[in-house]
This record gives structure tokens, C-alpha cells and sequence, in this order.
């Protein structure tokens, strides 16, 4: 069986190693690969660039994409995903520290699995992965692959 590969994208390098840390205070095991904007994080899912002839099979089973980033912010990310057959099915969790509606709004409008705002403190950091990793990597039934 693949191992559950997480696209964590994320370009702030403090937020990757905090979530990197708290994944394994959790004890989740999992690959995580690391997307540092959303055009790298389209070049993943789509199989293009510098991952062109990867294996597409190893998922990812979850993406966790921050929304305010360079290059192509993660709204703008989400509405490929969602658009496009190969990878509309696959789980997206917005992980950010914004609390607008709008941003709130916008993210269900274009269909995201669930919006978690990152807590300030590690703790409650870490305890919020740990609960997302059981969900969405154990508890979750994944879909079934397009055809």
C-alpha cells in the first residue's frame, strides 16, 4: 500500500517547521511534501516542472494549503483542484491564519473540505494536527480515484 502523502503548501519556512513539528508531536508518519507557493503546489498535483513523471498514484490523500501566499494565493490553488477531473475529489483543509468572512466565504463557495485557523499558541497547534491527522488520514473514508 502508498504511504498517505500530505501536500502541506505553505511559503512562510516559521508555519512549515512549526507544522512539521507538530505532525510528528503527533506522531503522524506520513510524507509530507512540501509546496512553497501555489504554482509549485499546481506543479505537484498536475505532474509538471520539476514533478513531471511522478507517480501519480502516490496522492496526495490530503492537501493543507494556506491561503495568503506569492506567486498564486491558495484560493486561486483550490479552484484548479476543484476544477480540474484528476484532483476534484481530493480532500482540501485550508490551514491559515486569516479570519476574514470573505476568505471564509470564498473557500466553501469553491468547495474546500474544511477551514481550520491556525491557533497562535503550539500547543493548540500541534493538538488541532494531531485531531486533523486522525480525521482526514484514519477516521476518513478517502474517495475513490477518477477514472
Amino acid at each position: 500500500m502508498k504511504s498517505k502523502v500530505i501536500l502541506l503548501v505553505e511559503d512562510n519556512p516559521s508555519d512549515i517547521e512549526l507544522t512539521m513539528r507538530a505532525f510528528a508531536k503527533a506522531h503522524i508518519a506520513n510524507e509530507i511534501v512540501v509546496a512553497e507557493n501555489g504554482r509549485e503546489a499546481l506543479d505537484y498535483l498536475f505532474r509538471v516542472g520539476k514533478y513531471a513523471g511522478r507517480d501519480i498514484s502516490a496522492g496526495p490523500m490530503l492537501v493543507l494549503l494556506d491561503i495568503k501566499m506569492p506567486v498564486m494565493d491558495g484560493l486561486e490553488v483550490l479552484k484548479y483542484i476543484r476544477t480540474d477531473e484528476l484532483t476534484r475529489r481530493v480532500p482540501v483543509v485550508i490551514l491559515t491564519s486569516s479570519r476574514e468572512e470573505e476568505d471564509l466565504a470564498r473557500s466553501y463557495d469553491l468547495g474546500v473540505n474544511s477551514y481550520i485557523c491556525k491557533p497562535v499558541d503550539f500547543n493548540q497547534f500541534a493538538e488541532a494536527v494531531k485531531n486533523l491527522g486522525l480525521y482526514w488520514l484514519v477516521l476518513n473514508e478517502p474517495p475513490p480515484p477518477v477514472k
